[in-house]
């Protein structure tokens, strides 16, 4: 059972970028092929994604008409509140909410920095940082 929320979809009805749950893992779609339906066939989907939190490529094939996982992700804007070695302590600018976030590709922020995330279940991961508008 996931950790996260999930609605469902049509894997024919899914586009590149959009993000789906594959093997439990929450992924970014980065192909799609349709094979077109074959005399005793419907139409499959075969799809390629990279795990949003974890990098790992993943593969899927489907047919066209099948439900698949979409996950339910939440974003929004935090501003960082300190630096604990390989951790940032971010806080949600709306709710004052707290998450530890991996530093993973930024390294570079600073406390009072505002930055972009996105959440599903406990998975956290900054997305981008924000342009400093003084």
């Amino acid at each position: 059972m996931s950790d996260f929320q999930i609605k469902f979809a049509q894997a024919g009805q899914l586009k590149e970028r959009q993000f789906i749950v594959i093997e439990e893992t929450i992924c970014r779609i980065d192909t799609i092929d349709k094979s077109k339906p074959g005399k005793h066939g419907a139409a499959k989907i075969r799809m390629t994604a990279t795990g949003v939190f974890n990098d790992k490529k993943m593969n899927l094939l489907k047919p066209a008409d099948a439900d698949v996982e979409v996950p339910v992700i939440d974003k929004g804007n935090a501003q960082v509140i300190s630096d604990s070695g390989d951790k940032y302590q971010i806080m949600d600018v709306t709710d004052y909410q707290t998450y530890d976030v991996d530093k993973a590709e930024f390294k570079d922020l600073k406390a009072g920095d505002n930055l972009e995330y996105m959440k599903a279940g406990p998975f956290i991961k900054i997305v981008r940082k924000k342009a400093d508008t003084e």
